[in-house]
């Protein structure tokens, strides 16, 4: 397999209220995306990353948007405390439905991003070298999965991926790395888990050993 390199970062700093400013519906429907990412009632974030809905109440929300592909993505998340984030990471956002009233309901950022996903060649040979260099500080986090949305017997919705730690060395940590995995895995991302400045990023290549021999 060809060397494939995923960057996540730099992220713009967190806002609450950047998707969408606070707002109380007195019942279930739609909220309204006002923020200052918002053009054209679609709100457009500086790079893919996690939805942070802040509210006392404990209700439901569906978001719906595009990922780092521009495809469509959706999920449900419930809020049980003050806040909740959503699983996946946003390129956009174009809606967000709540299950009932809800009060003081804001939309915006946090400092949580997803890299693009990497495919592994599932009928090549497993053995795949890892590398993340840090830029400036930032924590992160490599995940893998043997989860598939694009299955044709058993497809996982893509918020519902069961990910795993693979590497110690690269488990919420914010020193540069190199690791090695054995057995092949179908897809990896690297989450960062936060930065402390606007220039912080982590940039990660795999190489898997090669293709299926013929």
């Amino acid at each position: 397999m060809r060397p494939i390199v995923v960057k996540v970062g730099p992220l713009a700093s967190a806002v609450v209220n950047n998707i969408a400013a606070s707002q109380s519906p007195g019942a279930a429907g739609t909220l309204t995306l006002n923020g200052t990412l918002v053009t054209g009632g679609v709100a457009t974030l500086d790079t893919p990353r996690q939805v942070l809905i802040t509210t006392a109440t404990a209700i439901s929300f569906t978001i719906t948007g595009t990922d780092w592909a521009g495809s469509p993505i959706s999920e449900t998340v419930t809020n049980a405390s003050s806040s909740v984030a959503s699983v996946l990471s946003y390129a956009t956002v174009a809606k967000i439905t709540n299950s009932a009233a809800g009060t003081a309901i804001t939309v915006g950022t946090n400092g949580v991003a997803d890299s693009p996903w990497v495919f592994f060649d599932a009928y090549g040979l497993g053995p795949t070298t890892v590398q993340a260099n840090v830029t400036g500080t930032a924590n992160y986090t490599l995940w893998t999965s043997n989860d598939d949305p694009n299955s044709p017997t058993n497809p996982v919705n893509p918020n519902a991926m069961n990910w795993s730690t693979a590497l110690s060395p690269m488990v919420a940590t914010a020193a540069s790395a190199q690791g090695f995995i054995e057995a092949p895995f179908l897809w990896a991302k690297v989450t960062l888990n936060s930065a402390t400045a606007a220039t912080s990023y982590v940039t990660t290549t795999f190489v898997q050993f090669a293709n299926a021999p013929l």
